[in-house]
């Protein structure tokens, strides 16, 4: 029986059953005695009828104590649901058969289990591991009592050509196989190494505990030898017979997955969905194998029960305002494109990139640009790219992308933007979690693909040298695949795609958290185009220069002229005045995008501009800032370099870019107005203007804990909330992200964006911060950005973060700021400075309890304008308990 005291266990929950074997390995009538926790007892002492069954299956070398979060959710009178976690035989505190029992003799096993219990449906399984087989093993035979399936890191395929996991080929290994998994007790620490963070002792002895002794162990070692390596093995055909009978299986299913799983890693999830495409995914970044112990399951599984079968879901308190203009007829994003092609101007530059001597280093014709085109999706079909298919483009904007991301979205595959401003480790992580098909790079990213093991089919911009190619695995080139396509693409008309198709996985700034891809249709993609010609009047026949790179790509979708400045996209600051001038040049520029970052240094470069560069950049019509909130003073200078630009701040994120629209005289006018006081709610944030073509704004309000909990949405002068945005360029989902997504379209019809702001009087959306950045003070909930504004307008301060120490409701706010010059080491701010940063903050009505300075301050490295405050929290949490400063 199971020892008393473990963690989160209830005795209560301990039974046996003896059970009558049919299995092949045992003889007729045969009894074994199975262990397994249920919590049905339990529900009927409180009279509480269950909703169905939870029928839990562990993996090895685990036993039903993983299952105990949900043994104890289960019993909430809020969403009752019998819990029936089985310690399999051989297994936990169930029977040690003396047999060595299959992948079919399990699943036969499991069948004679809820035959005794007499479970009848709805059943819903829940597997970890090769628990996660047998569960499905299951599934597929008891279909009239299967209600659904839910999966954590598991497998029921081993990709053909790859070899399994390398802990496992080390298990299995003659010399290592039975001192490492039955004569030790080896195999069980090291899959208990694998939680994140680590297991607490006495949760580490619960796991140990049905295993001590050799003799206990044996079904641990025999499960390890009944893994299928390949076809030939004896559990070959029953895996083969699961992993195909799930493509039938229509239930409902979720998977949680640890993507840091050396075990089961994302390619497994991949085969998982790619069998279970309606499935409900959600990764939690930095779980790992033990999913369960390392994250919250039991929470998740029970909104998605809810959601998904009982349809007791809580419902939004209001449902969406209904917007009453008609959607507009689709358009394919390169439909534009097109008509440039085939029209008068067809041999005019469409897209040009330039090189660092100032002059245009490649440039395509309208009529080339749909050739090229049309010729590389050619070459990308013949080699395998097809609908649905995700490619990785790891290419800088220019003439390469944009041909392979028109390309690739003409054939239905879905483009996977995730640009190298997240750094090595955040691209690595975004990469991986996006499991592309195919990766089409430049030689830098081909090499770090092939060193850090990103997944697809690799495919190289330029002919690479043969030992080059071999060595970085790559099997064509985009100039071999453009050749092969010639004539082909032609006769090839682009075709309109299945407008709610996915076209995008882009990948957000990674500034609050690990990057998220962000999921797109082809529609939403279309409407993102209309949203920006029609709010900024961006025509046909427009020249643009793309000096960020969101938007580096939108050019030939809006049949404008494009090109890209001598400057690292990956780090907007790079962007000088002359290389700025110099594309402006090259293309006569009407339109100028350009993040906050680039123009502080074009700013700070502008005297190299000669005076041909002057005149260029004189002739701009229409300059775009996005990113990150631009200050009035900076635009100011601007509008000095660009004397003729309507300056223009969009506010937006990834996730619907963009929301609103300022331009520089409409924030000078509710800067005044804030000043005057003559506007209700004006002042308190960034004003960011007023809805863009398409969009409806609004908030829900913010309650004294920092929480936006409510549905309402609301557009009442001077209420702070959680903004919300509803718009035909609204992203679908979040990618891999169920629960993330579940949250953030909490509201029907609305995407909660994160932010934080109100709306004046007059309509006007002001930003006061992010979400997570609100520092809830003893006396009331603190949003930084006015205070951050308000320090920032002092001569000797750069950059300002205000954020939060201490426990929720009692957090003391500390004022962290960049100074000018910068001081040589972080810590507590010169006493002059600190005085002078709290007036300053004090006139944004918020008192500073601290004041600490930087030589620089942690931004993202996209933007270079977003400063992580939740790591400055921990720093100044750090400094002003007298650690050492270090650097934040």
């Amino acid at each position: 029986m199971v020892a008393a005291g473990w963690p989160g266990l209830d005795p209560g929950w301990s039974r046996t059953l003896d059970v009558v074997s049919t299995a092949g390995t045992d003889q007729p009538g045969t009894v074994r005695r199975w262990h397994l926790l249920d919590n049905g007892d339990q529900l009927s002492r409180l009279g509480l009828t269950p909703a169905g069954t939870l029928l839990c299956v562990h993996g090895n070398p685990t036993w039903s104590y993983l299952w105990r979060t949900l043994l104890a959710a289960g019993t909430d009178p809020a969403h009752p649901w019998r819990v029936v976690a089985v310690d399999q035989l051989d297994m936990g505190y169930s029977e040690r058969t003396g047999t060595f029992r299959r992948l079919a003799d399990r699943i036969n096993d499991l069948g004679d289990l809820t035959d005794a219990l007499g479970l009848d449906g709805p059943v819903v399984t829940v597997g970890h591991d090769w628990g996660g087989v047998i569960s499905l093993g299951w599934a597929l035979a008891h279909p009239q009592q299967l209600a659904g399936v839910v999966l954590t890191n598991t497998a029921v395929h081993q990709p053909s050509g790859s070899t399994i996991p390398p802990a496992l080929q080390l298990a299995l290994h003659p010399a290592v196989h039975k001192w490492g998994t039955t004569t030790s007790d080896a195999f069980l620490r090291v899959t208990h190494s694998l939680a994140h963070p680590p297991l607490p002792a006495d949760i580490r002895k619960a796991y140990m505990a049905p295993y001590r002794g050799a003799h206990r162990r044996a079904g641990v070692g025999n499960f390890v030898a009944d893994i299928p390596v390949d076809a030939s093995h004896p559990s070959y055909p029953a895996l083969t017979r699961v992993a195909e009978g799930l493509r039938g299986l229509t239930v409902p299913a979720l998977m949680l997955w640890g993507p840091r799983d050396p075990i089961f890693s994302d390619r497994y999830l991949k085969d998982l969905i790619s069998r279970l495409p309606h499935a409900d995914v959600h990764r939690f970044e930095g779980a790992g194998h033990l999913v369960a112990e390392d994250r919250d399951i039991a929470a998740p599984i029970f909104q998605w029960l809810a959601e998904r079968l009982t349809g007791s879901a809580p419902a939004a308190d209001s449902p969406r305002l209904e917007d009453s203009s008609e959607p507009a007829a689709f358009r394919p994003l390169w439909d534009l494109l097109d008509e440039q092609a085939a029209g008068p101007n067809a041999g005019d530059t469409a897209v040009a990139e330039m090189a660092p001597d100032g002059t245009v280093a490649r440039s395509l014709g309208w009529q080339q640009l749909d050739r090229n085109i049309r010729d590389l999706a050619s070459g990308l079909r013949e080699t395998g790219v097809e609908k649905g298919s995700r490619v990785s483009l790891m290419v800088p904007p220019g003439v390469d992308l944009t041909v392979a991301l028109y390309a690739c979205l003409q054939l239905g595959a879905v483009v996977v933007v995730a640009d190298a401003g997240l750094g090595t480790k955040g691209l690595s992580r975004a990469v991986k979690g996006a499991t592309p098909d195919f990766l089409i790079g430049i030689d830098k990213a081909l090499a770090a693909a092939s060193v850090l093991g990103w997944p697809g089919r690799r495919i190289s911009v330029r002919n690479l040298p043969a030992a080059r190619r071999r060595a970085l695995g790559v099997e064509t080139s985009l100039a071999a695949l453009a050749r092969q396509g010639k004539g082909a693409g032609q006769e090839t008309p682009s075709h309109a795609p299945d407008p709610d198709a996915p076209a995008a996985v882009l990948f957000t700034s990674g500034s609050t958290g690990p990057a998220k891809g962000v999921l797109y249709t082809h529609r939403q993609l279309a409407a993102m185009r209309d949203t920006v010609a029609a709010t900024f009047g961006i025509r046909p026949g427009a020249r643009l220069v793309a000096g960020f790179a969101p938007f580096a790509l939108l050019g030939p979708a809006l049949g404008a002229v494009s090109v890209t400045p001598d400057m690292d996209v990956t780090a907007p600051r790079t962007l000088t005045a002359r290389a700025l001038a110099d594309a402006a040049a090259a293309i006569d520029a009407t339109v100028v995008f350009a993040s906050p970052a680039a123009l502080r240094n074009v700013l700070a470069t502008r005297d190299s501009l000669s005076e041909t560069g002057e005149q260029a950049l004189g002739k701009v019509e229409v300059l775009l800032s996005a990113g990150a909130p631009v200050p009035e003073p900076l635009l100011a200078e601007v509008q000095r370099l660009l004397p003729q630009a309507s300056l223009h701040t969009p506010y937006g994120m990834t996730e619907a870019l963009p929301v609103t629209d300022i331009s520089l005289e409409q924030i000078q006018a509710a800067d005044a107005d804030a000043a005057a006081g003559t506007v209700p709610g004006a002042g308190n944030g960034v004003c960011v203007g007023r809805p863009v073509h398409g969009a409806r704004v609004a908030v829900v309000p913010l309650a004294a804990d920092g929480t936006a909990p409510g549905f309402q949405p609301m557009t009442d002068a001077g209420v702070t909330g959680e903004i919300l945005v509803s718009a035909p360029h609204v992203k679908d989902a979040y990618d891999r992200l169920w629960l993330t997504q579940a949250a953030s379209a909490g509201i029907p019809g609305w995407h909660r964006t994160g932010d934080v702001g109100h709306f004046d009087a007059a309509g006007r959306l002001w930003v006061e911060g992010r979400l997570a950045h609100v520092v809830t003070a003893p006396a009331a909930a603190v949003t930084p950005v006015a205070a951050e504004q308000a320090i920032e307008r002092l001569d000797s301060v750069r950059l300002a973060a205000i954020t939060g120490v201490g426990p929720a409701g009692t957090q003391a706010v500390v004022a962290v700021v960049e100074t000018v010059p910068p001081v040589r080491r972080a810590g507590p701010a010169e006493p002059q400075l600190a005085a002078r940063v709290r007036n300053a903050a004090r006139d944004a009505d918020v008192d500073v309890a601290a004041v600490l300075a930087v030589p620089a301050q942690p931004t993202d490295i996209r933007h270079n304008a977003k400063i992580d405050r939740t790591r400055l929290s921990r720093w100044a949490t750090r400094v002003l308990a007298g650690g050492r400063p270090g650097t934040p």
